[in-house]
């Protein structure tokens, strides 16, 4: 009998990103069909355990289109959507997800967030960030302190005096005492 590899999955509107998880899988198997059937079948582990997945996708796909790429961790599959749309799913069973089967949180993107850029690909065109007045330009540096009023270490210079008043203190101080002091 076949076991199931973990597998993880993520979509955009035009592809679909499904990772079985078999470290060092042999004999790798994958059966494509236009109607939306994952087939994928493989050996793995020094007795050469059979592994296999079977589903039937949400919707159909472009088998031409796809594509695979394997390591010595897992096989990705770069699966091409028939027709560029949101699955609400990716199966066709409703219900319960078989419990193998995982949403792949390193690659998923909301739908909402999908044509949105991220931030390292931000374009900010043709500003020109020194006519912003928000300093750190070379010659603008502290341009409101006169030369030699830098006080900016004389508040460290406070915290370790504070500090070091703090630890020459005497540990409890003894109250005075109510008592007439004894003559002698």
């Amino acid at each position: 009998m076949s076991r199931h590899p973990a597998v993880k999955w993520a979509q955009r509107s035009d592809k679909l990103f499904i990772t079985v998880e078999l470290p060092d899988a042999k004999n790798v198997k994958l059966k494509l069909e236009p109607e939306g059937k994952f087939f994928f079948s493989a050996t793995a582990g020094a007795d050469n355990v059979p592994y296999e997945v079977d589903l039937d996708l949400f919707d159909k796909i472009n088998v031409d289109e796809s594509k695979t790429s394997t390591t010595s961790r897992s096989i990705v599959y770069l699966v091409k959507k028939a027709e560029d749309k949101w699955w609400s799913r990716l199966i066709k069973q409703e219900g319960v997800r078989p419990v193998f089967l995982k949403v792949d949180w390193d690659k998923w993107v909301d739908e909402d967030e999908e044509d949105t850029k991220s931030e390292t690909d931000m374009d900010f065109g043709d500003i020109d960030f020194s006519k912003l007045n928000m300093g750190g330009g070379p010659s603008d540096f502290d341009a409101d302190v006169p030369e030699g009023d830098d006080d900016s270490d004389t508040e460290e210079e406070e915290v370790r005096e504070e500090e070091n008043s703090a630890h020459n203190e005497p540990e409890a101080a003894v109250p005075p005492s109510t008592e007439p002091e004894a003559k002698s």
